[in-house]
């Protein structure tokens, strides 16, 4: 399997902003079948899908071809025996060296949406298609009805850890919108509380909203979703009721965009996984 570039992969625009848009109303995430290990080496199995339910695929299969994962010196590694099913992707990594591994899935473009003179939706660039900008002055009418031009990105993430945790790969890539940890992801217990760092585009994500929720919600009847709102510093704190696998999903919102873009928008999912004490 051919290495994957962190820094093209961060900013590139195919397949997975195009399944942004398409599944807004659904949930992409990456599982990982432990988060905490410990030996000389070992081997952690990785589910990735955008579901109806958390961490239960049912709806299509992540399209990872632009997935980066960083070792804890924050070296690419690639990923093993990976192959893509009906409703989920899966992968196995192999860790090797002591410390914390990060597994992202991100993308960075601009969209347009308008209507034509007959009032049909256009979009532009098609989904699948890659966002050239020097073809946005031809592709994108200038008096178009119901023009928005948005700046998005997306980032699916989670971190896993063998041995002595590290935080080498929390520097941020200063691209979209990017959780930083401040209390360690692969250190997280019921009951206790832990603070992230939010940043868009590299400075601190003031007023983002933040949802929470464990999984199994599938039986259950309630979500028991917790949510929390981002400070002046971008900052959030979230105290896990018990142990298990929880989904956080992060959105964000200005009109701070790059031209031509008149909108700004971020979106965030990460697992991670909370121990007992």
């Amino acid at each position: 399997m051919k290495k994957l570039s962190v820094k093209a992969s961060a900013i590139a625009l195919a397949a997975t902003l195009a399944v942004s848009f398409s599944a807004s109303a659904h949930r992409a995430w990456l599982l990982p079948s432990s988060t905490v290990l410990s030996g000389e080496e070992a081997y952690v199995t990785f589910d990735a899908a955008i579901s109806n339910t958390i961490f239960h695929p049912d709806h299509f299969a992540m399209n990872a071809s632009n997935l980066v994962v960083q070792s804890p010196e924050g070296e690419a590694v690639d990923v093993e025996n990976m192959a893509r099913g009906k409703y989920r992707t899966t992968f196995d990594l192999k860790l090797n060296k002591e410390g914390t591994y990060k597994l992202t899935s991100a993308s960075n473009g601009i969209r347009a949406f308008w209507r034509d003179e007959e009032g049909k939706r256009k979009m532009w660039p098609g989904r699948g298609e890659e966002y050239k900008p020097e073809e946005f002055a031809t592709a994108v009418p200038k008096k178009a009805k119901d023009l928005r031009v948005m700046q998005s990105s997306r980032r699916v993430e989670t971190f896993v850890t063998l041995g002595a945790p590290s935080n080498k790969v929390f520097t941020p890539d200063n691209v979209g919108l990017e959780l930083v940890p401040v209390t360690h992801p692969n250190d997280l217990f019921a009951t206790e509380t832990a603070t992230f760092k939010l940043l868009i585009d590299g400075e601190p994500a003031v007023g983002a909203e933040v949802e929470v929720v464990r999984g199994g919600m599938r039986y259950r009847n309630d979500q028991e979703t917790i949510k929390v709102t981002s400070d002046k510093n971008g900052q959030i704190e979230i105290t896990w009721p018990q142990a298990g696998m929880y989904f956080v999903e992060i959105g964000y919102e200005d009109d701070k965009a790059q031209k031509p873009a008149t909108s700004r928008n971020g979106s965030y999912s990460g697992t991670f996984e909370v121990l007992p004490l």
